[in-house]
């Protein structure tokens, strides 16, 4: 789950560190309002969505009164901005952030993730912030800093060390970022986070070390241990149909492709999709109902990937080892009955009661097409929409 920026800043000031003072409101009258309470010589304005390159597509402005603000903000609330993690569909502005603006004297960038390939958290600094972090990863490698952290209680002064190193501060502002980096890693713990990202984290003319923006995304599997952080979920920034899935437990992420996949087990999703790309084509959504589904389960899964406009072929793929072939073959049967299929469904079933599934599909009435294996399955579906 992921969430606004002035969120993630206002958990990092309970955690100790430092962030602009700022404000937040749905409307330009109440940020009008609230944005008067500021202390400072200009203005910050920045658009609230679930993705990053917001000043390039004019989600930031600098404004130095407040009737420049009110102009500036009626502009950017209900626009579609678009940016290279938006899609080409964009991301409607529904919450505006203000706050004050900050004398910058050097910009960094500092990250703190789970690395999965080491069970560890890393941090990631460089001194080039301000910049999309892959862009200096690819032109400048030698800039960026991976320190990798055993997962313990406290992260070591030797560790946080290394982490500022590149930074290249004073001694006052090294002592500045050194408690920031344990601030950061305690409330990482805490709080479940799969992502922090500082980008620019600065260091002002004052000497100070402040988060000028904020990321943040969480473990969903943990936010039951965190309901202040649930709480923090905008819906408006999902996709409705995403939503929809989670509703009946479906791993379900909306894709830019025309093949809808329904497979069980995360792992044989992701060989399905990429087996449909070795074919030429591009799937539509990543779709795992899970190793035990039900019939109910199936059958919602089956009328989501049909909502998608965009699919012009099913891929089923469904090997039953918790899950039953027959239950599959029944929901989809029942989701069908609901449901005017209008475009071509391909189904490869193996392992549990595949005979049983294969059996009710065939006596269904349905135009499916049978498929031996998940190569013949690709071929097919691919070569069934041309």
């Amino acid at each position: 789950m992921n969430i606004h920026e002035h969120q993630a800043k206002e958990i990092l000031k309970k955690y100790g560190a430092i962030v602009p003072e700022g404000v937040f409101s749905h409307s330009v009258e109440e940020l009008l309002q609230k944005a008067k309470s500021l202390k400072t010589e200009k203005f910050v304005l920045k658009a609230q969505i679930h993705a990053g390159g917001r000043g390039k597509a004019g989600g930031i402005k600098i404004v130095n009164t407040i009737e420049e603000l009110n102009t500036a903000a009626k502009e950017m609330l209900g626009k579609k901005l678009i940016t290279h993690q938006t899609g080409s569909q964009g991301r409607e502005v529904k919450r505006l952030y203000v706050e004050s603006s900050s004398e910058i004297e050097k910009e960094f960038y500092l990250s703190c993730l789970v690395d999965r390939a080491s069970s560890k958290i890393a941090f990631i600094s460089s001194d080039q912030g301000g910049m999309d972090i892959e862009d200096v990863a690819k032109n400048n490698p030698k800039k960026i800093i991976t320190t990798k952290i055993n997962l313990d209680d406290k992260i070591s002064d030797q560790d946080c060390k290394k982490i500022v190193e590149i930074f290249n501060l004073s001694l006052d502002a090294k002592k500045q970022a050194i408690n920031l980096i344990k601030s950061i890693y305690k409330m990482f713990i805490d709080i479940d986070a799969n992502l922090v990202e500082i980008n620019p984290l600065i260091l002002t003319k004052e000497n100070k070390i402040i988060c000028l923006d904020a990321k943040m995304s969480f473990d969903d599997n943990a936010l039951f241990r965190n309901p202040e952080i649930l709480n923090l979920r905008d819906l408006n920034e999902e996709e409705k149909i995403e939503i929809e899935a989670s509703k009946h437990g479906l791993s379900y992420i909306k894709l830019e492709g025309s093949i809808g996949c329904m497979v069980n087990g995360a792992g044989l999703a992701m060989a399905t999709m990429d087996i449909i790309k070795l074919h030429g084509e591009e799937p539509a959504n990543f779709l795992d109902v899970g190793g035990g589904a039900s019939k109910e389960k199936v059958s919602a899964a089956f009328k989501i990937i049909l909502s998608d406009k965009n699919v012009k072929g099913i891929l089923i793929n469904i090997f039953g080892g918790i899950m039953r072939c027959d239950v599959l073959a029944q929901g989809v049967v029942d989701a069908a009955k609901e449901i005017k299929i209008e475009v071509p469904l391909v189904v490869r079933l193996a392992g549990t009661k595949f005979e049983e599934g294969k059996k009710i599909l065939d006596n269904s009435g349905l135009e499916i097409i049978s498929a031996s294996d998940l190569s013949d399955a690709a071929k097919k579906v691919v070569n069934s929409i041309k």
